[in-house]
């Protein structure tokens, strides 16, 4: 018999200004325990703040059968606690509701929704195998939702969220003077264009692709329930030469931990090396199947853990931006991202860029609206790369569970279809 027990705190604020007005500050505190039991191929599971004695008891009361669920035994000890230079805990609200107030009045847009958001995460996992680990690690962010009219009514979202303390937020007036730069010229730009052809995407554009139509099909669980256009394919040759697709929980980006929610050491992991496929990201359920290593079991609080990522990027290459342009030569130049869809089964892909410029004769011109990119992984196969890799922040969404994560990437030359959004 195979037991874990995990506990968590965690206090969250969350204070929002919406065109002016301060909304109520919500501030949540939640503490629990979850205790797994594993016998005879099943999962027995309990949540709840008892002892553990009883927590074990209980969630093996909860076996209900037989199955085939084998785990990868690792044993891990060790304590970690993210130090922050100003602890957002030590802040008085009406500071913070100060700063928020601070960023509307350097922000020109008519309509706004300025959100500060606060975590503080207490975490300790123990288990049958002789695992004892803890963590403390605070996350601090503030996001940007402007809108303004003009030719067309058109929103622009900016945010900064990493881990640590308040220090981490410093640079937060640099996303005001973006949306005021770029809002403006936004309502009035043009619809794009259509085909396929050149496509330049800036680092936060190419990390949203690396995450979405990769990062999800490199998640182990996809491919054993056989719904990953990557199942199966281990060793093979996925990308271009000068492919290279990392995800490490080590990286002080906002999808950084210390131990996953199974208790296993965090560790950088080599996904894609010189464009061929090297690793899954594991469970220690799905590294026990695939012959793995675990280490990217994560809940959203004391929920089931299950394979997410971290802070995944794609590693930079040798370009200069303005390299890059003239590669481009006629094409666009699409900037942010509004989300879009993914199937991790067939790899395609279907973005919307939150603005984007055509590319004439290698030099940037007009500004187009409301752009889409469409495609396939194959766009792996051909890629330029730029030399800066830049991460941007975000909370992912897979089975009802919400994590932080950070994509990163360099600015990306590829060839793919482009169209309205």
């Amino acid at each position: 018999m195979f037991y874990d027990i995990r506990e968590l705190e965690i206090e969250s604020l969350v204070i929002t200004l919406e065109n002016g007005a301060i909304e109520k500050p919500k501030k949540v505190f939640f503490s629990s325990k979850c205790f797994r039991v594993l016998e005879n191929g099943f999962w027995g599971i309990f949540e709840g703040n008892v002892s553990d004695p009883k927590g074990i008891e209980e969630a093996k009361r909860n076996i209900i059968g037989k199955g085939d669920v084998e785990i990868e035994k690792v044993v891990a000890k060790g304590r970690h606690e993210l130090k922050a230079k100003i602890p957002p805990q030590d802040v008085d609200v009406e500071e913070k509701i100060a700063f928020l107030k601070d960023l509307k009045k350097r922000l020109n847009a008519r309509n706004s929704k300025i959100s500060y958001i606060e975590s503080l995460r207490k975490f300790s996992y123990r288990d049958s195998e002789g695992s004892d680990v803890s963590y403390f690690v605070p996350r601090v962010g503030i996001s940007v939702l402007a809108v303004e009219k003009g030719n067309t009514l058109q929103f622009l979202s900016k945010r900064l969220m990493k881990p640590g303390g308040m220090e981490k937020l410093e640079n937060a007036h640099e996303l005001i003077d973006e949306i005021n730069e770029v809002l403006p010229k936004l309502v009035n730009a043009k619809a794009p264009p259509s085909g396929d052809m050149n496509v330049l995407m800036d680092p936060q554009l190419a990390g949203v692709f690396i995450h979405e139509a990769f990062g999800h099909a490199a998640e182990a669980d996809h491919v054993l329930q056989g719904s990953s256009v990557l199942s199966g394919r281990i060793g093979e040759k996925i990308a271009g030469d000068n492919v290279t697709i990392i995800d490490d929980p080590t990286i002080e980006e906002f999808g950084f931990f210390p131990f996953d929610d199974e208790g296993v050491m965090a560790r950088r992991k080599i996904l894609v090396e010189n464009g061929v496929l090297k690793s899954y990201l594991h469970s220690r359920e799905t590294a026990k199947k695939l012959g793995g290593v675990p280490g990217n079991a994560r809940a959203e609080g004391v929920a089931f853990p299950i394979v997410r990522m971290s802070n995944t990027f794609l590693s930079p290459g040798t370009y200069e931006f303005e390299e890059l342009l003239e590669l481009c030569k006629d094409g666009v130049f699409l900037v942010g991202s509004r989300g879009g869809e993914t199937n991790p089964a067939t790899g395609y892909f279907h973005f919307s860029a939150q603005y984007g410029y055509v590319v004439r004769n290698g030099e940037i011109a007009e500004m187009i609206r409301d752009v889409g990119i469409m495609g396939t992984l194959d766009l792996l196969k051909d890629l330029k790369l730029g030399k800066s890799l830049r991460f941007d922040p975000g909370f992912c969404g897979k089975a009802s569970q919400t994590v932080p994560v950070a994509d990163g990437a360099p600015e990306v030359l590829c060839k793919a279809k482009v169209g309205g959004a």
